[in-house]
């Protein structure tokens, strides 16, 4: 079943509700997490334990607790996104099989750990492919993805944000 809400026209562009709603609400969500990981003790102390759990534990940090929130907010955020890809596909078993090397790349592209990161990786594969599937195929706008996420890890090994040592 799929939704049916009303798409908009500026300047010969579409832009249909559903995507727009889907892409409103991660953003919101992203800056939630966002300053829930940089501006409350819980998100200071998920950074700290993912850099050195002993350390937190001796000052007094629970790495039990800490692992317990980080997977709550985990599967919300999982569960957020699973949500919003039902705007736009149908659901059925295999249905996050798609987006398994996609997201990787992404992780991986973006440097592991760093959210920023990732936002802006995501942008750049989108692009990549949105633009290769209009001048060649969807297919090949994979491929050419694929490409580019192999030369950056030559290029920037850990990430594209990451800082040089």
């Amino acid at each position: 079943m799929r939704f049916s809400l009303p798409s908009w026209e500026l300047g010969g562009i579409f832009f249909p509700a559903t995507r727009l709603i889907p892409f409103a609400i991660s953003i919101v969500a992203l800056v939630g997490l966002y300053v829930f990981l940089t501006r409350t003790y819980m998100g200071t102390a998920i950074r700290a334990v993912s850099q050195d759990r002993e350390a937190m534990a001796l000052m007094g940090a629970s790495p039990q607790r800490i692992y317990l929130v980080t997977s709550a907010v985990g599967g919300l955020m999982a569960g957020l996104a699973g949500a919003l890809l039902t705007f736009q596909y149908s659901v059925h078993p295999f249905f996050g099989g798609q987006f398994g090397p996609l997201t990787f790349m992404i992780c991986v592209l973006g440097g592991l750990g760093n959210m920023v990161g990732a936002f802006v990786a995501s942008f750049i594969m989108s692009e990549i492919i949105s633009i290769a599937g209009v001048v060649w195929s969807t297919e090949m706008g994979y491929v050419i993805a694929f490409v580019v996420f192999i030369v950056m890890m030559f290029v920037r090994p850990a990430g594209i944000l990451t800082r040089r040592q």
